[in-house]
């Protein structure tokens, strides 16, 4: 009986301090563990998603990195970088952009929007650019207008197609006209590759909008687009305050623009790396 009279002794009770009143420790969850897909509204565990980063339940396809996307395409140990340590002039000297733009190099492990070189894809030779929205949602400045440019150039003497996957926010406001110079730079090094009778494709992915839209995105021989992409020049709002009509459901997405032929085919992330080399391989690509 001894026992259950020194209870206490075993049991220490702070009488004036409620248990409600105790620190509740809740069970903490690692931030990147799950995502939330954007087309179902499923919370999805993100190995799920696999290395294609596409939502099992609806099929939504997630944006990747350009790094990612370099993995998904190219042959192993194949992949080439080229025109890198090329600095914008800072036109404006628009306060603290240059400090966003170390932040950005380090963050993303690029130099710059886009990600340009050569590689091979199933054995085809080609001048590949990738574009990756979170460098500054992938706007193009004169740093990006230059390496795309050079990149058409280089194909241009060495007889290469042309690989590039668009995506970006529209013009870089931080350098302002120089930025939408780069439209016209693009376009003229685009029609030089064409003239020489080389093969250009475009793989529009989410979301490809202004400038680039306007320009070199719309140029290639053939068009490619990820399922559910953003693709349009302005916004929504601008433009029905512009034309004062109510525009239909969806008119920017890829699946509009296929019907309306914008776009030549609608692939789907799995199957864009055989899709890429069958047309390389069909239109002279090098092996």
């Amino acid at each position: 009986m001894a026992l259950f009279s020194k209870k206490d002794k075993y049991i220490r009770i702070n009488p004036n301090r409620s248990y409600r009143e105790l620190p509740q420790q809740k069970p903490e969850v690692p931030d990147e563990l799950f995502s939330k897909c954007p087309g179902c509204k499923h919370t999805i565990y993100q190995k799920d998603l696999g290395s294609d980063r596409v939502c099992p339940n609806c099929g939504y396809t997630f944006r990747i990195t350009a790094l990612e996307r370099l993995a998904l395409t190219v042959d192993e140990d194949t992949f080439e970088e080229l025109f890198t340590g090329i600095e914008t002039k800072d036109p404006l000297n628009f306060p603290n952009y240059k400090d966003k733009l170390a932040q950005m190099r380090e963050k993303t492990g690029l130099d710059e929007a886009v990600l340009t070189g050569t590689a091979s894809i199933k054995g085809h030779k080609t001048a590949l650019g990738i574009m990756d929205s979170n460098f500054i949602m992938a706007s193009m400045g004169s740093v990006v207008g230059e390496k795309i440019t050079r990149l058409f150039e280089y194909a241009t003497e060495l007889r290469l197609p042309v690989v590039l996957f668009t995506a970006s926010g529209g013009a870089r406001m931080q350098e302002g006209i120089i930025s939408l110079m780069q439209m016209a730079k693009i376009s003229a090094a685009v029609q030089r590759h064409s003239k020489a009778g080389l093969f250009y494709l475009t793989i529009l992915t989410d979301p490809t909008t202004g400038g680039v839209t306007a320009s070199f995105a719309m140029e290639g021989d053939i068009i490619l687009a990820e399922p559910q992409s953003l693709v349009g020049f302005a916004g929504r709002r601008v433009i029905e305050s512009t034309v004062r009509e109510n525009l239909p459901d969806g008119f920017q997405k890829a699946e509009f623009l296929l019907e309306h032929g914008f776009v030549d085919a609608i692939v789907k992330r799995a199957k864009l790396r055989d899709k890429i080399a069958k047309l390389l391989e069909f239109h002279g690509g090098q092996q």
